[in-house]
């Protein structure tokens, strides 16, 4: 009986506007259709920032193999100390134990509407072996979203990036300029643009992304669940077509 008089009083200590609202988020997640969905992009491409704008629309959950792997090693389940055995030896963690651990996240509460796949499959194996697992559970992935975008319009967004170091604060050369070529508005001090922020590295990273990714693209293409997203609109924009898309 204390333990539950003990809850009501931390129940009673919540404001009702935050009770109120979690009920109706919860009721609102309720009547969610199951989406089971992966996205794909190249770096720059914007799919970072529509992950959590449609985890929270459709109450998915947002899983990332980084992630994952990290949580299974820290709560030391059989296959987070599998996982630890070969990342200590420096070895890559193997396909079946990623869609293991990915296997035992979809069974969180938070998963129950369904997930976001994000970085996970970059290879033709790692999808079928995906659709394996998620045919012993009834399911299938519903949507693959290509975050289809020019590599010509990437090294633009990227290459024009320069960022205050002490503030944190960014520019754009060409979108956000600050009113001293190279100089911060604020304080008046240099900008200085990231070393990942070069053409070269871009191209390099654009170059291995799209050896590896394009199989994985023609795959889901030949299933007849791809579907490209323009990701050179502005972020609003590939939202609107992102949201139209789930939801169909």
């Amino acid at each position: 009986m204390a333990s539950s008089s003990a809850a009501s009083v931390d129940m009673e200590d919540i404001q009702t506007v935050d009770l109120m609202s979690e009920l109706l988020r919860r009721m609102k997640c309720a009547s969610k259709p199951d989406k089971r969905l992966v996205f794909i992009g190249p770096p720059g491409s914007g799919k970072g920032t529509q992950s959590p704008v449609i985890k929270d629309e459709f109450c998915l959950c947002h899983l990332s193999t980084g992630d994952m792997l990290r949580a299974a090693v820290a709560a030391k389940s059989p296959l987070g100390v599998k996982a630890k055995e070969a990342m200590d030896k420096g070895e890559l963690v193997s396909d079946d134990l990623v869609v293991g651990i990915m296997d035992e996240a979809m069974n969180k509460p938070k998963c129950q509407k369904g997930f976001i796949l994000d970085g996970f499959p970059r290879t033709v194996t790692q999808a079928e072996k995906l659709d394996e697992m998620l045919n012993r559970r009834g399911a299938q992935i519903d949507k693959v979203l290509n975050f289809a975008i020019d590599d010509s319009v990437l090294e633009e967004r990227i290459t024009g990036r320069w960022i205050h170091p002490s503030s944190g604060r960014s520019y754009h050369t060409k979108f956000a300029p600050p009113k001293v070529p190279g100089v911060d508005d604020v304080t008046g001090e240099p900008l200085i643009q990231r070393k990942d922020d070069n053409a070269d590295v871009l191209r390099s990273r654009l170059d291995a992304f799209h050896k590896q990714t394009q199989p994985v693209i023609d795959y889901y293409a030949k299933k007849g669940n791809l579907v490209n997203i323009p990701a050179e609109k502005a972020p609003e924009e590939v939202t609107k077509v992102v949201k139209k898309v789930v939801s169909t």
